[in-house]
């Protein structure tokens, strides 16, 4: 039986006093779109780095489709896609030409995949990589991860320079490798991204692992914002007393606040009174993610 896509035990790798990662356990399993969190320098690049064996753990272990990151580090390759968060090209090669090249040494890419995939994302192939804009240079990153069709992709930071209608399609190049059962890491600091892509979400804070959750549990867990507008002004006092109700104020006729889990308590406090009108807003893994940042530990 198929193992999982992406395995890691306590995974370290320290820079002395810089902060690195540490004692990382993560389960990325096979099909999915895994969201990998966290601010800048929390330690999300050093992960994908160490799990691609361009740095080698100070301790720990990692394995990618069941291979060993150092061992098998050239079978992995082979199968993985890899956006890194700041590529770097040839510049005087066209953006044609460098893809060629690239798919030469992975032993082969029809042209008409990359056309197809550069069409895409409105990208013209006949001009130098220096001549390109930084979103332009980020498509062909964008291509060249994608060209080989992998049974991994590592995405860090995808949609960076990109304008809106063009993420929109990355995100549709995302969603289609997981239906066709290949599996995506994904590392963002862009909430409504990962929120939008990905099945599981894990939030890195100053190098350590701090959660692992599927995206509609931590969806359901974080705090939604509820306005209340009475026929009559309403004592706010049982309100702040339901124990997942927070941060109540009163304005007049109405109350504002935020909620975490169930709304049924909320819902038959309201009840004893006029309700002229009730505002929900959806649930956001912003103050989730911040919740974890600031080390909570927990979103409700």
């Amino acid at each position: 039986m198929a193992g999982p896509a992406i395995e890691t035990e306590r995974l370290t790798k320290s820079y002395g006093r810089a902060r690195g990662i540490v004692e990382v356990d993560l389960v990325v399993p096979r099909g999915e779109v895994f969201g990998f969190l966290g601010p800048n320098g929390a330690g999300k690049t050093t992960t994908i780095r160490v799990l691609l064996d361009f740095l080698r753990p100070t301790s720990g272990r990692a394995r990618v489709l069941g291979l060993d990151s150092r061992d098998d580090s050239v079978e992995i390759r082979r199968r993985v896609g890899y956006l890194p968060g700041d590529p770097a090209f040839y510049p005087r090669l066209t953006g044609r030409e460098l893809l060629a090249w690239l798919a030469r040494m992975r032993g082969g890419v029809d042209q008409e995949v990359i056309d197809g995939l550069a069409d895409r994302l409105g990208l013209d192939l006949g001009r130098t990589l220096r001549a390109l804009s930084r979103g332009n240079r980020q498509k062909v990153a964008v291509v060249q991860a994608f060209m080989h069709r992998p049974d991994v992709l590592v995405l860090d930071e995808p949609t960076a320079g990109l304008d809106p209608l063009v993420r929109l399609e990355v995100a549709r190049m995302v969603r289609e490798a997981s239906e066709e059962g290949r599996s995506v890491f994904l590392s963002s600091h862009v909430l409504d991204e990962v929120q939008d892509l990905c099945d599981q979400v894990g939030i890195i804070r100053e190098g350590r692992l701090v959660a692992v959750e599927r995206v509609g549990d931590l969806r359901a867990r974080s705090l939604r914002t509820v306005t209340l507008r009475f026929a009559q002004p309403v004592d706010p006092a049982p309100f702040r007393a339901l124990p997942n109700v927070r941060d109540v104020t009163a304005a007049d006729t109405t109350l504002h606040l935020r909620i975490g889990g169930s709304p049924d308590a909320l819902v038959k406090l309201a009840a004893r009174h006029e309700v002229l009108d009730l505002v929900s807003e959806p649930a956001d893994l912003e103050e989730t993610f911040l919740t974890y940042y600031r080390g909570d530990g927990h979103a409700s």
